[in-house]
């Protein structure tokens, strides 16, 4: 069953991680046959418009997902009663978005590595300032993440 939900993932620039969560959770989505809203954004403007990481796109392509078409956009007051779950990628992004939220905020907010058993509160790391290695890194940690948010969306439709 389609669980009724709409997911946003956001990071700080929405180059990196989290356009990779937002590939790794469509390609899980697609997996379980669900049409549910999936996004990505960021909590800073400086990549509007932007594709993603030339490193975030070959570590989806190596995953067969292209993310060519995907385009950087910075979180809006609307996202907080359009998604029902934003989902951080670190503490930090965390923080600001609940800061954020407007008093209509109708979304649960939380990290993405929360719905991962026994890694509550730990961060998917930011592959920015590293190489391919922190890329696979980071694409390992979204995907793990992906899994589990689906199968906690499930098991709360």
């Amino acid at each position: 069953m389609t669980p009724s939900c709409a997911v946003l993932f956001v990071c700080l620039g929405n180059i990196c991680r989290s356009p990779l969560a937002e590939a790794a959770f469509r390609q899980e989505a697609k997996k379980r046959g669900w049409d549910i809203k999936i996004d990505s954004a960021g909590l800073g403007g400086w990549h509007i418009g932007d594709p993603p990481d030339v490193r975030a796109i070959r570590e989806a392509k190596k995953q067969n997902i292209d993310i060519t078409h995907y385009r950087g956009r910075k979180v809006s007051t609307q996202d907080f009663t359009q998604f029902t779950h934003i989902v951080a990628m670190d503490n930090e992004n965390l923080s600001r978005l609940r800061a954020l939220s407007p008093q209509n905020s109708t979304a649960h907010i939380a990290l993405l590595m929360d719905y991962v058993p026994n890694k509550a509160g730990q961060e998917i790391a930011d592959p920015y300032y590293g190489n391919e290695k922190d890329f696979d890194r980071t694409w390992e940690q979204v995907h793990e993440g992906a899994i589990a948010l689906a199968d906690h969306l499930e098991k709360q439709s």
